[in-house]
């Protein structure tokens, strides 16, 4: 997989890709996250390649106390072939490299598959609750 930033002619295959794989909501437009995160840090929006297809995708940030990432997706039919890893590996090392001490990460608490493949990396629950407050309706 080659791993390189986001392309504004990537966002027909970005926004499928995510409603491919059940990321989107009907309260968060992926177009307008994709619009606002061309705004913050838009070299940390990546995108994986195999066979010049985009597959994959991740959103990588950090605000100076912690990192994050979200919309990490691969698609069904590459999934299980180590790409998610090396997503992942990819973002921490761009974190690393600023001085981020932590990844955070958020996961529905339903999705088992994602919460195993985290653990597997070495991700652990933390004794938090994620709160939330809408600022600006996504319509």
């Amino acid at each position: 997989m080659q791993i390189r930033t986001f392309k504004q002619s990537d966002t027909e295959d970005v926004v499928k890709l995510w409603t491919t794989c059940g990321l989107t909501r009907p309260w968060n437009n992926p177009y307008l996250d994709i619009q606002r995160k061309l705004e913050v840090d838009p070299q940390w929006f990546v995108v994986g390649e195999v066979d010049g297809k985009t597959m994959a995708s991740a959103m990588f940030g950090y605000e100076g106390h912690r990192g994050w990432v979200n919309y990490l997706a691969v698609s069904p039919e590459y999934q299980r072939r180590g790409y998610a890893k090396q997503l992942m590996q990819y973002g921490e090392n761009l974190l690393l490299a600023v001085g981020c001490p932590k990844l955070n990460l958020q996961v529905r608490d339903t999705n088992t598959e994602a919460l195993g493949f985290y653990a597997a990396l070495g991700y652990k629950i933390d004794a938090a609750v994620s709160l939330g407050k809408r600022l600006i309706a996504d319509e």
